[in-house]
């Protein structure tokens, strides 16, 4: 009975030793992974800044000023003038659907109650 009890302890410590040893492996599988994730967001940080001051530089309002005095007759554009915008009283505001009173509460009764 004891050498049961031996062999069995034995079988379970291989099989735990064998589940310790796969764990540590998808362990370090996954730590690697998520490394080259960190580096893969990191470089499209990078880029993502390189493509903002590119979108700034081309964006200068000099360059653009100039762009359209070049293009000016082939584009048909008209010069900014203050009466083409509006004001904010002319802006149409979406109306607000209130929700359905469900529960209504009556005023009256409640006027008498603080006098």
């Amino acid at each position: 009975m004891r050498s049961l009890i031996v062999v069995l302890a034995a079988a379970a410590v291989m099989a735990l030793a064998f589940w310790a040893y796969r764990e540590n492996y998808r362990t370090q599988a996954e730590l690697a992974e998520i490394r080259e994730l960190q580096r893969e967001i990191g470089q499209y940080r990078e880029s993502l800044g390189v493509l903002r001051a590119e979108w700034a530089y081309l964006n200068r309002p000099d360059r653009l000023r100039g762009l359209a005095d070049i293009n000016f007759e082939r584009l048909g554009l008209l010069p900014l003038d203050p009466r083409q915008f509006g004001g904010i009283s002319e802006v149409r505001y979406p109306a607000v659907a209130l929700p359905p009173i469900t529960d209504p509460v009556d005023t009256v009764a409640l006027s008498e109650v603080a006098q």
